[in-house]
């Protein structure tokens, strides 16, 4: 397993933009997330994206939020989708998304979701247009684990040790006594790419690589960070990072920018949205 560290990022580089390089270079992201009751999951995850360099945004959200949604984020198209009584994605909001997803060069799917039966629906039926296209699960929208065991092709996902849990059927004791064992098993099992977070953080590839990170930053214990790292990661795969190196590099990232703010602020208290403005920089002292 190899340590996640500042050094082992300057070994592993992420695609370059050149000073020629426009936003159709650095990918389009499509950001699906966001409810009635939890909007602002949206606006962090892809507010992290484009602060990790993809170039263009997309997000798709619940009608009812939709034009609030636009304001909040003028740097991104919006599409409205359906949503159900209980303010999840309605199944038929697919056909919405059929060409952005097409044209997309990442897609996050999660953050802020509610409703698990609609959601897991929702993503079932956008799974199959999104077939070569990287695509990152977050929250509800890894509920899809349950009852979709094998992805056909590899995805990422972002549990923490109560999501892995729950995906999973053990305890939440059994899993944080083996996070490692927990996370290659998922891998193996689903096929996918697995980031169980936490202070010490695994990543497990399906195709066998591990990766562990260690952060002492329990600020970063907060509402909304893990809207976050999903958007970092998602930018990330926009620019053309694999979804391992996408994860490795997000983890790390995320961690550096919390620490700063720790420095800053106290070892508690900082905000989700706070992390945001330090992306670019750390990116830049890494």
């Amino acid at each position: 397993m190899q340590t996640l560290d500042k050094q082992a990022l300057r070994n592993w580089p992420l695609p370059l933009a050149d000073d020629a390089s426009d936003k159709e270079d650095r990918g389009q992201v499509l950001i699906i997330a966001g409810s009635r009751e939890i909007p602002g999951a949206a606006i962090l995850a892809a507010t992290a994206a484009l602060r990790a360099g993809a170039g263009k945004l997309t997000i798709a959200t619940v009608q009812s939020v939709a034009a609030g949604m636009a304001l909040a984020m003028p740097e991104a198209r919006v599409i409205a989708l359906p949503e159900t009584p209980a303010g999840g994605l309605l199944p038929s909001g697919e056909a919405l998304l059929e060409e952005c997803a097409a044209r997309s060069s990442a897609v996050l799917i999660g953050p802020g979701l509610l409703d698990s039966a609609g959601s897991c629906e929702f993503v079932l039926a956008l799974l199959k247009p999104l077939k070569g296209v990287p695509v990152i699960l977050d929250a509800l929208a890894m509920d899809v684990v349950l009852c979709l065991p094998r992805f056909d092709e590899p995805i990422l996902i972002t549990p923490h040790a109560g999501e892995m849990a729950h995906l999973t059927g053990q305890s939440k004791d059994s899993i944080v006594a083996d996070a490692a064992g927990a996370a290659r098993d998922l891998a193996s099992r689903s096929n996918a790419v697995v980031a169980l977070k936490g202070a010490m953080t695994f990543i497990v590839s399906p195709r066998g690589g591990s990766w562990c990170h260690v952060s002492a930053t329990p600020g970063l214990g907060t509402s909304g960070s893990g809207d976050v790292l999903a958007g970092v990661m998602a930018g990330l795969a926009a620019r053309g990072a694999p979804l391992e190196q996408a994860a490795g590099w997000g983890v790390v990232v995320h961690a550096l920018a919390g620490k700063r703010l720790a420095e800053r602020h106290g070892r508690l208290g900082f905000l989700a949205r706070e992390l945001l403005p330090e992306i670019p920089s750390v990116m830049r002292h890494i």
